[in-house]
């Protein structure tokens, strides 16, 4: 399982609930590209809607420029593989005040086919002092770390 790409700035902004994993639908050279690196969910959001979950934002730049098609845009709404079931849980706690869906990391999973999934949590927004405090805690364990090496 490796680790193809990470949303840091969720781990920092968002306390995280519950996680889902889900399939992506794709087009074959956006797993080229999404394989070699190029790709970035920094700032993308996942939402439900229908009975369908899409995300939103992710850019996915072509694998090869000039071999994409004319109308190709990186960062159109992708439609996420998950069972009903699942579905039915996002769309009852998103509407819930204050929870959201934000992808965590893509990653390959599977064996030799190696499939693409991303990983995505239900999560409620941080306050300010929560973010200074974690940041405060993470110094003081620094520091002591570094005494204790000495």
């Amino acid at each position: 399982m490796s680790e193809l790409a990470t949303n840091r700035r969720a781990y920092h902004d968002y306390e995280i609930l519950e996680k889902f994993e889900a399939g992506i639908e794709l087009r074959g050279f956006e797993v080229k590209a999404i394989k070699t690196g190029h790709v970035n969910i920094a700032g993308s959001h996942v939402t439900v809607r229908d009975g369908v979950v899409s995300l939103i934002g992710a850019d996915i730049p072509p694998y090869q420029p000039q071999n994409a098609p004319k109308d190709y845009e990186p960062s159109r709404t992708r439609r996420l593989l998950l069972t009903q079931k699942e579905i039915s849980t996002l769309t009852g706690r998103t509407k819930e005040k204050g929870l959201t869906v934000v992808p965590l990391r893509l990653y390959t999973a599977g064996g030799k086919r190696a499939m693409i999934k991303l990983e995505m949590a239900l999560v409620r927004s941080k306050k300010q002092y929560d973010k200074r405090e974690l940041l405060k805690k993470k110094e003081a364990k620094r520091t002591i770390e570094r005494e204790l090496s000495r």
